[in-house]
């Protein structure tokens, strides 16, 4: 157990965090690639703004932690786009402007 806990460290910890952001993050692109190829033509499914907002905020923390000005500014930014979209979103589905089922117009 001791040789386990000397080889995991704090930098480890967040480097494991940063990558789990990143993944997180890029799986958002499979997800549309996927729904566009079932559906056959492009879209961006919900989840795949869910995808972008939960690994931004994974990434800002990650991005924080290292004091990267640069990295906090994008991610922060980003965050405030895919907040706003899933806003939009809700919005248009509350007024029955989208399936609830597809995310798409209805029709």
């Amino acid at each position: 157990m001791a040789a386990i806990s000397n080889w995991i460290t704090v930098e480890h910890v967040w480097l494991l965090i940063g990558f789990l952001g990143q993944a997180l993050f890029a799986s958002r692109f499979i997800i549309q690639w996927f729904k566009s190829e079932l559906v056959g033509r492009s879209v961006i499914p919900l989840s795949f703004w869910y995808c972008s907002l939960s690994g931004g905020i994974v990434l800002l923390t990650y991005a924080i932690y290292r004091q990267d000005p640069v990295f906090i500014a994008g991610q922060a930014t980003g965050l405030i786009v895919y907040s706003r979209n899933l806003f939009l979103i809700s919005k248009e589905r509350k007024a029955g402007l989208l399936d609830t089922k597809t995310g798409a117009p209805p029709g």
